[in-house]
This record gives structure tokens, C-alpha cells and sequence, in this order.
């Protein structure tokens, strides 16, 4: 771990993220790398995960910075995974923007996802007597 470092991801390089995306098999976003590179060019703030100079993880965020952020995605190469460096990764994030109100994110409901974001201090909505909605358009 002490080789990881994190900085801001500045930039686009089509091929490690879609290595990295492929890695988790999130193949929505790399069946449409236009729409991915679109992703990024608008995202409010990147963070990446290096060992060495090897990008290993990367968190990205979108929002208006000062009322609400969306974590958007958090990825980890599966060599990586269980390290704590989503945990750095995301503590990264809620540091940078610890002045915004809402933070926000959407994910799958398995178990060992929900009590990742729960030890992150996430509350799932209907704790907090809300619904979340989403209307996607799959390509």
C-alpha cells in the first residue's frame, strides 16, 4: 500500500481506461468508448490510484461542486481489489468536497457492496425516508 499513490487524473488515456473499465467487466461504458471519453472530458474532478505509474483505480465525480456531488464511478483492477484503495480513494473524494451538501452515488445491491458503502459512512435512502429514481437508456 505504501507504493499507492493518488492524484488528480488529468489526462485521457483512451486505452488504460478501457483496460480498466474491461477489467471489471463494465461493458456498457466500453461498448460506447465515445460516450466515455464524453464522461470524462465533463466530469467535475478524477482522482487515480497509481502504483508507480501504473494506473490501478480511479474514482470520478460530476455535480455542481457546492450543493451536490455524484460519485459516479469506482473502479479497482481485480489484482487490487480488498486493499483498501477504494476506501482511500473515496475518503479522497469526501475530503475534497466535505463542504458539499448532498453526496451521492448509485450501485448494485449485493451485500458486500452496500456494507463497503456503509463503513464509508453512506446511509442507503429509504434510511433517510427518500426513494432514488433512475431512468437509463442502454446502448
Amino acid at each position: 500500500m505504501n507504493r499507492i499513490k493518488l492524484k488528480k487524473y488529468e489526462q485521457y488515456n483512451e486505452n488504460e481506461i478501457l483496460a480498466l473499465y474491461n477489467s471489471v467487466e463494465w461493458i456498457n461504458y466500453t461498448n460506447n468508448p465515445e460516450m466515455l471519453r464524453n464522461a470524462f472530458n465533463n466530469s467535475l474532478t478524477i482522482v487515480g490510484a497509481y502504483e508507480d505509474e501504473r494506473l490501478i483505480g480511479i474514482i470520478r465525480i460530476v455535480g455542481d461542486g457546492h450543493s451536490i456531488i455524484y460519485i459516479q464511478d469506482i473502479i479497482v483492477l481485480p489484482e487490487y481489489q480488498r486493499m483498501g484503495i477504494g476506501s482511500l480513494m473515496v475518503k479522497e473524494i469526501l475530503n475534497l468536497y466535505a463542504h458539499v451538501y448532498q453526496k451521492i452515488l448509485l450501485t448494485e445491491n449485493q451485500p458486500n457492496t452496500v456494507e463497503f458503502y456503509k463503513k464509508m459512512n453512506f446511509i442507503p435512502d429509504f434510511e433517510m425516508g427518500c426513494v432514488a429514481f433512475g431512468h437509463f437508456t442502454f446502448i
